[in-house]
């Protein structure tokens, strides 16, 4: 707003924050929310706190001079959200919001198995405190991405002595599965007790296929094992024990708390059919798109609505779960990028081939317009998929509530990250227009973070954060959000300057002659 404004009094359409014209657009009205709609932000322990080295984060990524395995950016002590957590509460405030989802490092309440810190209890319940005073309501996420070291060792990922209080060898493992499962059902067990009575709205698991993706079928994220081209051998008991543990933690926390709000959140893709870098209607591809799209956004939920699995991902359920089944009062969607789906396929069993961040197979489309590219993750964003992704899942789970779990774009052009947040709350205002029972919004993140394999240098935050002193400064969309948030609207001049669906401010990082987002 704060660019928008200074060249409006310089006589210069707003066009050039982004968006639609004024000039050549009708007056967008604004878009309302009820007072039962949640405006939120998110984070992830791993991704902002200091001083964890229990965690399989920290010795994936630690030097292997200083003893850990040397994989890509080491977290370190990433954005000191731990020491800095009671801090952080005043950010929070100031954007005017009435949530705030974070994840409780397990890896810190249990740092090695059956042992528990006292201390990290006390200091989750101290930051859970200090939300509630400030009038913020804690959304608690009890498994995102990490692991305590002891879960699955990535520096054992044989696991050749089997299970032991040092290493359990992990999800999917004979023997091991079923102690990571009871473990992780213990884990959400005590933090309902110690946190119940103050935490109403839980999830157990985020973006279940991304995860076990990266961890067990490409080993790009902790433990590192590669699974994936033997899908049906290997990554689907991954699949089912994961999805398990789910099951069992939220049986532990409704035990503890009956009137607790237990979901999950899952990453959601628009896919679009490809070949040769280009839209197709060819079956195998279309079939592709269908098949990435089932597997992404339906394998997990369908078997949580029916229980039963569909365990060898043909389209039709073979496996009873019943202890899966009705283990979900809402369900978050995560949407960030639009991605091509080939038929030509390097997966087994599927045969596809969806766009890779840094490889290109023929599956890579270009962008709609070349300004939603996001340079600093190689995908693109487009937010008119977020709102198709919502109706789909209404019309698939219509008794289902549904969050935007977390939706943000990495940017250092803080016009975008506003253009982001009014685009998306468009699509979400839209598809509630249209009877979609979609309850609230998390922008990811609250501050600049270390983004896993991409370590420090995508910047997603509301809140830059100084790479030398840590100090926190509101971006734009920071103040963009505090607006939409405290006046429980998006203006009809937020959304002339950033809604719309045409071209966003140009991201000067985008190479001038990249034809594909992944380049």
């Amino acid at each position: 707003m704060r660019r928008c404004v200074a060249l409006l009094f310089a006589g210069v359409s707003c066009v050039s924050c982004g968006g639609e014209s004024t000039e050549d657009s009708p007056t967008q009205p604004a878009i309302t929310f009820d007072d039962a709609f949640v405006f939120g932000a998110a984070s992830a322990a791993t991704q902002i706190e200091d001083d964890n080295p229990n965690t399989d984060w920290y010795v994936f990524t630690q030097p292997e001079a200083d003893g850990g395995l040397g994989n890509h950016t080491f977290v370190g002590d990433a954005v000191k959200g731990y020491s800095k957590a009671l801090e952080d509460v005043a950010l929070i405030e100031a954007l005017g919001l009435d949530s705030y989802r974070f994840s409780i490092e397990w890896a810190r309440i249990e740092p090695q198995r059956d042992v528990i810190d006292e201390a990290a209890i006390q200091h989750y319940s101290d930051f859970i405190d200090a939300l509630l005073a400030a009038g913020i309501k804690p959304n608690v996420t009890l498994h995102h991405f990490s692991n305590p070291v002891w879960v699955d060792d990535p520096r054992d990922i044989e696991c050749a002595s089997g299970p032991t209080d040092a290493n359990l060898c992990g999800l999917g493992h004979p023997e091991g599965g079923a102690m990571v499962i009871e473990e992780m059902a213990e884990h959400a067990q005590l933090m309902a007790e110690r946190y119940g009575d103050r935490v109403d709205d839980w999830a157990t698991l985020n973006e279940p296929v991304n995860y076990l993706l990266a961890s067990y079928g490409l080993g790009t994220f902790p433990p590192g094992k590669s699974t994936l081209f033997e899908l049906l051998d290997q990554f689907v008991p991954v699949l089912r024990d994961y999805v398990s543990a789910h099951a069992a933690m939220y049986a532990a926390v409704k035990a503890a708390d009956d009137t607790a709000n237990v979901g999950m959140t899952l990453s959601v893709i628009e896919f679009e059919a490809a070949r040769n870098n280009a839209p197709s209607t060819e079956p195998l591809d279309v079939k592709a798109r269908d098949d990435a799209e089932y597997v992404f956004h339906y394998v997990i939920a369908d078997a949580i609505a029916s229980g039963r699995l569909d365990s060898d991902l043909d389209g039709e359920p073979d496996e009873d779960v019943p202890d899966w089944q009705g283990t979900l009062d809402w369900l978050g969607v995560q949407f960030y990028m639009r991605a091509g789906v080939t038929g030509e396929g390097l997966i087994p069993v599927l045969e596809l081939t969806p766009c890779f961040d840094t490889f290109d197979f023929g599956a890579c489309l270009e962008p709609i317009d070349r300004s939603f590219c996001v340079p600093q993750m190689r995908y693109e964003f487009h937010a008119a998929g977020l709102g198709k992704i919502l109706r789909a899942f209404h019309a698939r789970y219509p008794d289902m509530p549904l969050v935007v779990s977390e939706a943000g774009l990495a940017t250092d052009v803080d016009e975008r990250r506003a253009e982001n947040i009014v685009r998306v709350l468009e699509q979400i205002g839209g598809a509630r227009d249209e009877g979609v029972d979609v309850r609230g919004y998390y922008y990811w993140s609250l501050t600049d973070n270390f983004e896993w394999a991409e370590g420090y240098g995508p910047r997603f935050g509301l809140y830059h954060v100084d790479d030398d002193s840590y100090e926190r400064t509101p971006t734009l969309g920071a103040d963009v959000l505090t607006d939409i948030a405290t006046s429980r609207s998006v203006s009809s001049a937020l959304r002339a300057s950033y809604g719309g669906n045409g071209p966003m401010t140009p991201d000067p990082a985008l190479h001038p002659e990249a034809v594909l987002c992944n380049q």
